[in-house]
């Protein structure tokens, strides 16, 4: 049999009562909805600027990556093998994607920060070589764990920071962030 040819008809918006046409994310959120990366939540709403947690995240990736789904356990104490993340983290695992916040732990009802968010991206992308790249941010110390990660998002158009000099690697990624960064 043939594979399944793509949808070719336009589709049209998904509306949601918390993101009109002028917000700054809305283009990234119907693409990312159309492609079935995220959804939105109760009530007709995505809740742009709600934070978002780490299983939410991994979830979108391997949503991103074709569904992807690990096929062992995690390893980690606080995912249950029946959470509705648990397939997810555990390809994130499989694929070097995350080590957790500890050998034995997730953290998947943590919120992302924004330096967790290109992280996980960054090691998605493969960590692709960023010597000799500029670190255009001065929020971003050159030892961070994420430094090579915001090196290669900021080198890459994937993000222009919070600012022109600041990255704001600390502060929490919301929703609307995390589906334009993705």
């Amino acid at each position: 049999t043939e594979p399944a040819q793509p949808d070719t008809e336009p589709q049209e918006p998904v509306r949601f009562s918390d993101v009109p046409e002028t917000y700054w994310g809305y283009s990234a959120i119907q693409k990312l909805v159309a492609l079935q990366v995220v959804n939105g939540t109760d009530n007709g709403a995505f809740e742009p600027e709600k934070s978002v947690t780490r299983a939410e995240f991994v979830v979108m990736l391997s949503r991103l990556s074709g569904d992807a789904t690990g096929q062992g356990s995690t390893g980690f104490q606080d995912v249950a093998q029946d959470a509705w993340y648990a397939s997810a983290v555990a390809w994130a695992v499989e694929n070097g994607i995350t080590t957790g916040t500890s050998e034995t732990t997730f953290a998947p009802a943590s919120t992302c920060t924004r330096a967790e968010v290109v992280t996980f991206l960054y090691r998605l992308a493969g960590e692709p070589d960023v010597s000799g790249t500029a670190l255009p941010f001065t929020d971003v110390a050159e030892d961070a764990y994420y430094t090579d990660a915001v090196k290669w998002a900021a080198a890459n158009g994937v993000t222009a920071g919070t600012s022109a000099t600041t990255f704001s690697p600390n502060d929490t990624c919301t929703r609307a962030q995390a589906v334009t960064l993705l």
